[in-house]
């Protein structure tokens, strides 16, 4: 019994020993002092040294696209470093081109901010701005999805449809980890008050935060818009829209936007899910073939062995080869997982659809 207890105290004290050298570290040499970051040649902060860049940006109210949470997976964050950067990391490698290496561009969430600093982002990034809005909707679609739509009260918001938010999940109950996460939004850019997101329950730190504790009513804090993913007006032709799961939700304000603008382009909607039950927003879809001139909408099934469905069954790229016509000068956008879209792309060109003219939003 004494073995045990002097075991346990040994333990213990270890332990307190090494959460108090982090604590020094942490202070110290973790501790860079103030430094100074130059933006684009004309823009210059005194920011303490230490954090991310990534962080440091956040800190001064500059937000830059992260969908991954600064975990250094997404590869959204990429910020041109002139110059005190310090190595690319071994972490950042595998998400950045041989021209983007020789050019300077880093992971921002991956690049510390340990001395002056000097980088290049894009100006409409200073127009990004962070909002509090109050959760005014909130309805379970699926058994996995939720829709929420989130207010602005009297501030205005413009995006363009297929952008996406970024939503702050604070600190929680079983979380003490404050991220943010990216979010399509599936709203019309009409509405200037609000914004529509889906999400998913995943068991990560967002999703759990908002199908375990947000409700109606909660004051919420979102950021954006972001994104080069959005319809362009300057196409013509017919186009090929394709999603699954949430990746429903770009493609609906991409069709809000057609429908509250009269755009009369031939259209055809490709959703892959797994059954029945993974169907959600038909009435709105309805609504669409009903205004838009030449809609149609192909959901197709991979899981389901009901009888009772009598449309598409297989995935996608199945259903694109059976419905999409060589030499019809189509646009494709796509929404939906890496190797979703990987496969659809596949398909796409396939059908002399051109390279350029395939956008798509991998999540």
């Amino acid at each position: 019994m004494n073995s045990i207890l002097i075991t346990i105290l040994v333990v213990t004290c270890i332990t307190a020993v090494l959460a108090a050298l982090l604590t020094l570290s942490d202070r110290t040499i973790g501790n860079y002092g103030e430094v100074t970051m130059s933006i684009n040649g004309d823009k210059k902060y005194t920011v303490r040294g230490g954090s991310s860049l990534l962080d440091t940006l956040r800190s001064e109210s500059i937000f830059i696209p992260s969908a991954c949470g600064g975990k250094g997976s997404c590869g959204y964050c990429k910020v041109k470093v002139i110059d005190g950067g310090g190595p690319v990391l071994a972490t950042e490698k595998p998400l950045l081109t041989s021209d983007e290496l020789n050019s300077g561009v880093r992971l921002s969430c991956q690049c510390k901010v340990k001395q002056n600093i000097k980088i290049e982002i894009p100006e409409e990034l200073f127009n990004v701005k962070e909002y509090s809005v109050v959760v005014e909707k909130m309805k379970q679609l699926t058994s996995t999805i939720k829709l929420l739509r989130f207010s602005f009260g009297n501030e205005e918001i413009s995006f363009r449809p297929g952008q996406y938010m970024q939503l702050k999940a604070p600190a929680y109950e079983g979380n003490e980890e404050e991220v943010y996460r990216a979010y399509s939004i599936a709203s019309s850019a009409n509405d200037k008050h609000a914004v529509e997101l889906l999400i998913g329950y995943t068991g990560g730190i967002a999703t759990t935060y908002v199908h375990q504790h947000l409700k109606e009513g909660d004051e919420a804090h979102l950021n954006g818009p972001y994104g080069d993913f959005y319809y362009h007006d300057d196409d013509g032709g017919p186009i090929v829209l394709a999603g699954a799961g949430t990746g429903m939700a770009p493609i609906v304000s991409i069709l809000q936007y057609m429908a509250d603008n009269n755009i009369e382009r031939k259209t055809i909607f490709f959703f892959g899910a797994k059954t029945i039950s993974d169907l959600f927003l038909l009435d709105k879809i309805k609504g669409f073939e009903e205004k838009l001139k030449d809609f149609k909408f192909v959901p197709t099934l991979s899981r389901e062995d009901s009888q009772e469905w009598t449309g598409e069954r297989g995935r996608v790229p199945s259903a694109i080869d059976k419905y999409i016509e060589k030499g019809e000068n189509y646009s494709a956008y796509l929404c939906g997982s890496p190797a979703m879209i990987d496969s659809i792309v596949e398909a796409l060109l396939n059908k002399d659809i051109p390279a350029e003219k395939i956008y798509y939003d991998k999540f």
